[in-house]
C-alpha cells in the first residue's frame, strides 16, 4: 500500500509540475527498512527492501539533495567528480596501488599473470622505460604525489598506470551498468545499479565480480561488453581499503542521471576521451604518445571519404541512401576510445530516423557494419562502452543477443602461421605460452563458433575427448579438415586452456583468442577510416619491431640505401605507413576507400616516404594492386593535436585504381585573429580557416616515389619550368646509429687545462646508458642543432655532440689507435660505453671495418 502511495505521489507531482517522471524518486520507510522507487523507461522500479545502515541512509540523503534534479552525465561533471584532485579518486588510487604491490609479491598468482599480460600488450604500443626514463619521470612523480603516492622508477610507473587504467576502466564499466540499467529498466533477476550502494561487503564484491565477468550485461542480452579483462585483478586483491574507496565512487555515480544521453546525445560523443584528458595532464599523455583525435577532424575525414553519406540530404535519393545505410561497412583499425565509431553510428541513427528505417533493421545494420580494432585493452573497453551508449536507445528493438563489434586485435600484425613444426596452425603468443590454432578452424563464422564452444566447454569442465566430439558435430567440419593433425592441435589447445581453468586463470584467454583473430574473420569493408599511430621504426618497442620486420619488406615500404637495397632503420619509416598498406591489402574491398589522419611527411620527405609513394600493394604473379590518392588535406599550420607540432594531413585513397597526378591537395590556414580549440565543431573550424586549393605531383616526373611538389595549378606549371639540379645537396646530418645517449652531451664547466667536463644526455634515449660527467678534449665537440632548435629566421643549438671523425677526411672515422694518443680523455669516455657502441646495427654492418666508435 505504501509503495502504491509513493507511485501516486510521483505521478501526481509530475502532472502538476510538468516534470518528467524519470527525474523523480520516492522512498518508503517503516523505521527499519527502506524501499527505493523510481519510474524508468515506462515502468516502475521497486528495489528490494534494504536494512537501515550508514550506506542506505547516505543514499537517501544523496537522493534528497541531488537525485530530484539529477547530475547530468557529461564529461565536465565526470572530470569534476573523478579527477585526481578529488579525495575519492586519491583514496581509490592509493588503495589499488598498495593492493597491487602487496599482491604482486605472490609471483605465481593470477594478479601477477594479468599484470604481465597487460604489459605484454602495452609494450607493443608504449615503451614505459623510454616514456618515463631519466628526467621524464619528474612530471609523473609530481602528478602522483597529489594522490599521496611515490614513484621512483619506470617499473613503478608501469604499476601506477596499471592502477590508473584499472580505475578508469572501473568508471567506464560502472557508468555502462548505470546507463543500461536506467535505459532498459530492470529485468527479472538483473540487479539495478542502485542496489550496489547499500549492500554488505560480500554482496558488493560478488556483484562487481558478476559485472566484471560480463554477467550483468549478458542478462541484458549484451554478450561481450566485458570479457573478464586485465582490470579485474582488484577483486583478487580485495581488502577494506579497496572496498571503502569503491563505495565512495559508486555512491557518487549513483547520483548521475544517464537520461542526459537521451536528452542531450551529443554529450556522449567524447565523454570518456575528455575524462581521460582530465585524469592525466598533457605532458604525461604526450610522453606516452597519446594524442586523441578531435571530433571536428574526424568529421572532416568522414565527409571527405563520402560527402553524400555524411553531409548529404537523404531526401534527394531515399531509396539509394536507405540501401547504402543498411549495407555499407565501416572499419576503424585503430579505434582508440571510439571517436570515429560513435560519429558513424550517430550519422546512421540520424539517417535511419529521417528515412523511417525500422529500429530493428537499423540496429542490425550498425552491429554488422561498424567495426573497430585496437591494441590497447583500455581503449577497447572504452570504445565498446561508447558504442553501447550510442545504440542504447535501439537495444529494446533487438531480436536476439548483441555482440559489440570492437575487438582487442592488431591491424598490422594479424595472426600468422607458425614455423616449420606448426605451418598448419596460427600462433597466438601470451605470457603463459603460445596457443596454436589449426588453420581449418580459422574461417569466418566457424572461428567465432569455435571460441564460443571453447568457452562453454571450459565452464562445464568437459574433458578433451568430449570437447573434440562437440567440435566435430557443432562446427560442420568436412572430413578433410578434421584430420589427425588438426585433432591433435585442437586437443592440445583445449588441454592447455583447461589446465588454466582448473588453476583459476581462465576467463580471459579464450576471449583474447577470439579478439586476436578478428582480422581473419570479420570480412572486408567498403570504408576503412581512422587515425593510425604515428611512431617511427626506431621508437617502436624492440619485441614488436622484430615481429613486424618482414611486413615492411613484404610491402616494399622499408627504408633503402643506394641501389634500392632495403634497410630498416636507415630512414625514419613510420608505422602509420605500414598500417595503411596492411589494412588496404587485407581488410579493404576492391574499389573501397581508406581515409586516414596521417603524417604529412609521407608525402613530402625523401627516403622515409619513398616506399609509401609507390602506392601499390605487391601481389605474387602480377604487378600488384594499385592505390589511388583521391585527396589530401594539409593541416600542418593548424596543429590540431593539442600542444603537439605534428605535421598533420588527412588522406583519402581508393583501392584498385592507379594514382593520377596532379592530386587535389588542400592547404588549411588559420585566418587572422581566428581561434578554435580541441573541442570546437567542424563548422567553427571551417569559419576560422581558409582552404587553399593546391595540387600535388612528384618533384621528379620520372620517379613517382619522389617527394611531392605542392602549389596552385598555375604556380606548379611555372615551377616545373625552372626545376633542375640544386647546387645544394641536403644530408641527414650526424647519425649516432642509435647511441644519442653517448654522443649527445651538455657542458658542465671548462677546466683550467682547457678540457671540458660534459654530461651525456640520457633523457628519452632509446638505448639506455649510464649518465656520467667526464672531461674530454674540445677538438671533437661540435654544436648540436636539432629540429626543435630551428625556428623561422633563427637557429640556436641546444647541446653539443661528440663527432670522432678524422678532421682531414670527414668521411672517414678517426682510427682507434690514433684516438688513444691524440684525444685520450675522449677515448676513455667512449671506451666506457664500448659494449653499447659495438652492439649498434650500423656498427656491425659498416663501422666494424674501421674498428672505431664513430658516428656516421
Amino acid at each position: 500500500h505504501a509503495i502504491q502511495q509513493v507511485k501516486n505521489y510521483i505521478s501526481g507531482l509530475a502532472k502538476k509540475q510538468r516534470r518528467e517522471m524519470d527525474r523523480l524518486a520516492g522512498v518508503v520507510f517503516d523505521g527499519y527498512f527502506l524501499i527505493f522507487v523510481r519510474y524508468i523507461n515506462g515502468q516502475w522500479l521497486e528495489e528490494p527492501p534494504v536494512e537501515v545502515n550508514p550506506h542506505s541512509l547516505e543514499r537517501l540523503l544523496t537522493w534528497l539533495t541531488s537525485l530530484s534534479s539529477g547530475v547530468a552525465l557529461t564529461s565536465e561533471n565526470l572530470s569534476r567528480d573523478f579527477s585526481i584532485e578529488q579525495l575519492r579518486t586519491q583514496n581509490i588510487l592509493r588503495a589499488l596501488f598498495q593492493g597491487l604491490n602487496q599482491t604482486l609479491e605472490q609471483a605465481d598468482g593470477l594478479v601477477s599473470k594479468l599484470f604481465e599480460q597487460w604489459r605484454l600488450f602495452f609494450r607493443e604500443a608504449i615503451d614505459y622505460s623510454e616514456a618515463f626514463g631519466g628526467r621524464k619521470l619528474q612530471p609523473l612523480q609530481k602528478w602522483v604525489r597529489k594522490a599521496g603516492l611515490c614513484i621512483h622508477d619506470a617499473d613503478e610507473a608501469q604499476r601506477f598506470f596499471f592502477v590508473l587504467h584499472t580505475y578508469f576502466a572501473l568508471l567506464v564499466k560502472l557508468l555502462a551498468w548505470l546507463a543500461v540499467s536506467r535505459h532498459l529498466g530492470v529485468k527479472l533477476g538483473v540487479p539495478a545499479f542502485g542496489n550496489l550502494v547499500g549492500v554488505d561487503r560480500d554482496t558488493l564484491r560478488r556483484s562487481l565480480g558478476e559485472m566484471e565477468s560480463g554477467g550483468i550485461f549478458q542478462a541484458y542480452g549484451i554478450l561481450n561488453l566485458l570479457e573478464g579483462d586485465f582490470f579485474t585483478w582488484y577483486l583478487h586483491a580485495w581488502n577494506e581499503h579497496i572496498e571503502k574507496a569503491l563505495r565512495e565512487i559508486i555512491q557518487r555515480l549513483e547520483a548521475y542521471d544517464p537520461t542526459t544521453l537521451r536528452l542531450v546525445p551529443e554529450e556522449t560523443r567524447d565523454l570518456f576521451k575528455k575524462l581521460y584528458h582530465y585524469l592525466l595532464p598533457r605532458e604525461i599523455r604526450h610522453n606516452l604518445g597519446e594524442y586523441y583525435t578531435p571530433d571536428w577532424l574526424a568529421q572532416r575525414l568522414l565527409v571527405q571519404v563520402d560527402s553524400e553519406f555524411f553531409a548529404g540530404d537523404p531526401r534527394c535519393d531515399e531509396i539509394g541512401m536507405r540501401r547504402k545505410l543498411l549495407t555499407t561497412r565501416f572499419l576503424d583499425p585503430a579505434c582508440g576510445s571510439g571517436t570515429f565509431l560513435t560519429l558513424i553510428i550517430a550519422r546512421m541513427v540520424g539517417l535511419g530516423r529521417a528515412l523511417l528505417v525500422p529500429e530493428r533493421h537499423l540496429l542490425e545494420s550498425i552491429l554488422k557494419n561498424v567495426v573497430g580494432f585496437d591494441l590497447n585493452p583500455l581503449a577497447v573497453l572504452t570504445a565498446r562502452v561508447n558504442y553501447l551508449l550510442a545504440i542504447v536507445d535501439l537495444l529494446e528493438h533487438r531480436r536476439g543477443e548483441v555482440t559489440i563489434p570492437v575487438y582487442l586485435a592488431d591491424s598490422v600484425r594479424g595472426p600468422v602461421p607458425g614455423d616449420l613444426l606448426s605451418q598448419d596452425a596460427y600462433c597466438f603468443p601470451t605470457t603463459i605460452g603460445t596457443f596454436d590454432v589449426p588453420l581449418s578452424l580459422c574461417t569466418p563464422g566457424r572461428f567465432d563458433r569455435f571460441c564460443a564452444l571453447l568457452e562453454n566447454s571450459l565452464n562445464s569442465s568437459l574433458n578433451a575427448d568430449a570437447f573434440l566430439v562437440r567440435c566435430q558435430t557443432d562446427l560442420d567440419l568436412p572430413a578433410e579438415a578434421w584430420d589427425a593433425r588438426t585433432v591433435e592441435k585442437t586437443s592440445k589447445l583445449y588441454e592447455k586452456m583447461l589446465d588454466l581453468h582448473r588453476r583459476g586463470m581462465n576467463g580471459l584467454w579464450a576471449r583474447l583468442l577470439k579478439n586476436n583473430f578478428a582480422p581473419l574473420t570479420v570480412g572486408q569493408f567498403d570504408y576503412v577510416v581512422g587515425n593510425p599511430p604515428w611512431i617511427n621504426w626506431e621508437h617502436l618497442p624492440d619485441e614488436y619491431r622484430k615481429s613486424i620486420r618482414d611486413l615492411w619488406l613484404r610491402y616494399g615500404i622499408a627504408g633503402t640505401f643506394k641501389g634500392g637495397r632495403p634497410r630498416l632503420g636507415a630512414v625514419k619509416v613510420d608505422i602509420s605507413a605500414l598500417m595503411t598498406y596492411t589494412v588496404a591489402d587485407t581488410l579493404l574491398k576492391d574499389g573501397g576507400k581508406l581515409g586516414f589522419v596521417i603524417t604529412q611527411s609521407l608525402f613530402k620527405t625523401a627516403g622515409a616516404g619513398a616506399g609509401f609513394r609507390r602506392l601499390r600493394i605487391p601481389q605474387l604473379g602480377n604487378r600488384g594492386i594499385p592505390l589511388q590518392i583521391v585527396h589530401v588535406d594539409d593541416m600542418v599550420d593548424l596543429k590540431p593535436f593539442e600542444g603537439a607540432s605534428n605535421c598533420t594531413a588527412v588522406m583519402v585513397l581508393k583501392k584498385g585504381k592507379p594514382t593520377r597526378y596532379p592530386v587535389p591537395y588542400t592547404v588549411w590556414r588559420k585566418t587572422k585573429g581566428a581561434r578554435f580549440t580541441y573541442e570546437s565543431t567542424l563548422e567553427e573550424v571551417l569559419s576560422a580557416t581558409r582552404r587553399l586549393q593546391f595540387q600535388a605531383e612528384p618533384v621528379d616526373p620520372n620517379d613517382p616515389t619522389s617527394p611531392w611538389l605542392t602549389a596552385r595549378p598555375k604556380a606548379l606549371r611555372a615551377v616545373r619550368k625552372i626545376l633542375g639540379r640544386s647546387v645544394y645537396e641536403a644530408h641527414e646530418g650526424v647519425n649516432t646509429g642509435g647511441a644519442n645517449a653517448v654522443y649527445w652531451v651538455e657542458p658542465v664547466f671548462r677546466r683550467p687545462d682547457g678540457l671540458w667536463v660534459v654530461r651525456n644526455l640520457t633523457e628519452g634515449a632509446k638505448v639506455k646508458v649510464e649518465e656520467v660527467a667526464r672531461p674530454i678534449e674540445p677538438d671533437l665537440l661540435y654544436p648540436l642543432l636539432r629540429g626543435r632548435d630551428v625556428q623561422r629566421w633563427q637557429a640556436e643549438p641546444s647541446a653539443w655532440i661528440i663527432v670522432p671523425q678524422d678532421p682531414r677526411d670527414p668521411t672517414r672515422a678517426y682510427p682507434e689507435a690514433k684516438l688513444k694518443t691524440d684525444y685520450p680523455n675522449t677515448y676513455d669516455y667512449l671506451k666506457r660505453f664500448e659494449n653499447v657502441l659495438r652492439r649498434r646495427s650500423g656498427y656491425k654492418q659498416i663501422l666494424s671495418r674501421t674498428g672505431t666508435f664513430t658516428c656516421r
